[in-house]
């Protein structure tokens, strides 16, 4: 048997009340119930908490010092628990992961429309370089994510779809052309971002594979890319986002569009990621959560 609220609860009235007999009356319980309730909860301490040996009901030491604190415990879950305070709980940031773009550019949107219908609570954007920008691991409670990324005990809604884009120098012979293609890019050095990049060698077909450099961070594939060592694929809200001194984007007509994921933990870790879903949902025109 194990403990709960309900065990400290009676406890404490009976601590207070000084009899189970007026702890009972007080609690609208039969004295049996009572009696039995307590010893439920000596027996899962492994401690006698109150002297039944004298005519007058007294609390052990072992009892006087877990009064202390079973009573600050109960304190803590009303407080917790009451509708009247639950604004201090619900001001905690509501924390967004994405691995580098976010949504692009409706993100400024989704912050502001954010401020207006909760000002007091704070939309925090996360950036964080792994396969699911924090989530797996906690550090958020929802992410934006981009191509195949399953998270085991998630909830998700399908974003639209962003077209892939090429990367260039700007001061290379391919910034200056309306559109390329994959084969645009096949004699050249791909840079991939090994760790939250959407690039595979797979894009290309099996006799034209590009070489693949593979870079850490978004940072180094941006540097890469401006100096002139490589050139990148990358979802169209890259370019919205990471507008990058000596780096040009030009659309890529002949590849398929990069998926686009909200995910967040079944259940939600934070009590307004609702509210995110479907502010999500309206910024971005997505349908609705998957059952």
């Amino acid at each position: 048997m194990s403990a709960d609220l309900r065990h400290l609860r009676a406890f404490l009235a009976i601590a207070e009340a000084g009899t189970i007999t007026r702890a009972a009356a007080r609690m609208h319980l039969g004295q049996p119930a009572l009696s039995r309730t307590l010893h439920q909860l000596e027996s899962h301490l492994g401690v006698r908490l109150v002297d039944r040996s004298t005519h007058h009901l007294a609390l052990t030491p072992a009892g006087l010092a877990f009064r202390e604190h079973a009573g600050r415990a109960v304190e803590a879950v009303d407080a917790l628990l009451d509708p009247a305070r639950a604004g201090a709980w619900l001001r905690v940031p509501l924390r967004l992961g994405h691995a580098w773009s976010a949504l692009g550019g409706r993100t400024p949107e989704l912050l502001r429309r954010w401020r207006t219908a909760h000002p007091d609570l704070p939309l925090e954007l996360v950036q964080i370089d792994t396969r699911t920008a924090g989530l797996a691991d906690g550090r958020v409670d929802a992410a934006v994510l981009r191509g195949r990324v399953r998270v085991p005990g998630t909830r998700t809604v399908r974003l639209p779809d962003e077209r892939r884009m090429a990367a260039v120098s700007e001061g290379g012979d391919l910034a200056a052309r309306p559109s390329l293609t994959l084969a645009d890019l096949a004699g050249r050095t791909v840079a991939v971002n090994q760790v939250t990049g959407t690039t595979t060698a797979s894009l290309w077909p099996a006799g034209s594979r590009p070489e693949i450099s593979r870079v850490a961070t978004t940072e180094d594939w941006l540097v890469r890319i401006a100096s002139g060592g490589a050139v990148g694929v990358t979802p169209a809200a890259t370019s919205q986002l990471h507008r990058y001194p000596g780096v040009a984007y030009v659309p890529l007509t002949d590849v398929p569009p990069v998926p686009v994921w909200l995910v967040w933990t079944d259940p939600p870790t934070h009590p307004a990621v609702p509210q995110l879903v479907e502010l999500v949902q309206e910024v971005t025109g997505a349908p609705t959560a998957d059952p």
